[in-house]
């Protein structure tokens, strides 16, 4: 992904309310806020324009994040009809100021999107099956480009749907590989921008530590990978299906050591070096 330099305006000063964001030498534009001040966010001229939108929020029924992409000639006049739904909380939506966006276009974006967030898994899609369109090879590629900027901003947004497992990588990056072991249960992993990737293939003790029932949340990302098979049970132990991130190494070495650990001393490098050593030289 490109480097860029973005300019984000918080219009009244708060980062969680009403905002715009933009990035140098591109026609796009982006508005976001909560649902608390959708009257604002409509207020705005953007709002008139063609585009593509995205209603965020949380299912209260199992706390999986949820996401609905939308598209509309006008998107202040399609966002309304979507006040009947309650599981959304956050807004944001994508015009461009040139208003070159047409109907063909913005539901080839609103197909791509949709496509992609369901290949990446990380929120539930409220869509049923994507629009989509065919266009011209040249707006084609011009969109792909146009999708490529909207994804860049998104995560500013604190919208995560699109972040891939490992986050943006360049082709042929290499990580310095990490690993965790305890018992008879060997896992490897690495640092990323999201917090640590436990690689597929990697092992879990298959027995909780008589400690976790002291703390039940530390387990909770835990019994959460095994209900929804993230870990299957393998010759007396879990093994991770795929590549998964957690939030911080402490947190992938709790799923791993079946009760809570310290991450900066459970994973080491190949030569035998905590994390807590490796940061601190």
């Amino acid at each position: 992904m490109a480097t860029a330099t973005l300019k984000m305006f918080l219009v009244f000063g708060d980062p969680k309310r009403l905002r715009t964001v933009e990035l140098s030498n591109w026609t796009g534009k982006a508005v976001a806020g909560p649902r608390s001040e959708f009257d604002r966010i409509l207020e705005r001229e953007e709002s008139q324009n063609s585009g593509v939108y995205f209603l965020t929020g949380t299912d209260p029924d199992n706390d999986k994040s949820v996401i609905y992409v939308g598209e509309a000639e006008s998107i202040k006049d399609r966002v309304k009809a979507h006040l009947s739904k309650d599981y959304w909380n956050q807004i944001a939506f994508f015009i461009s100021k040139d208003e070159n966006l047409t109907k063909a276009h913005v539901r080839y974006i609103e197909g791509r999107l949709i496509e992609e967030a369901k290949v990446v898994g990380r929120s539930v899609v409220m869509n049923g099956q994507g629009s989509g369109s065919k266009l011209p090879e040249s707006d084609r590629e011009e969109m792909e480009v146009f999708l490529e900027k909207v994804l860049q901003i998104l995560p500013v947004l604190g919208i995560e749907s699109f972040v891939k497992t490992g986050g943006s990588e360049s082709p042929g990056q290499r990580h310095e590989l990490l690993t965790c072991a305890i018992k008879d249960a060997v896992a490897t992993g690495y640092l990323t921008p999201n917090g640590m990737l436990v690689k597929a293939g990697s092992q879990a003790v298959l027995e909780e530590r008589a400690s976790a029932k002291k703390w039940p949340t530390v387990l909770a990302h835990r019994n959460k990978l095994i209900e929804e098979g993230g870990l299957i049970h393998q010759e007396g132990r879990w093994v991770f299906v795929k590549d998964t991130e957690f939030s911080s190494p402490s947190a992938a070495a709790a799923v791993i050591h079946g009760g809570s650990a310290n991450g900066l001393v459970a994973w080491k490098d190949a030569h035998g070096r905590t994390l807590k050593d490796v940061e601190s030289e």
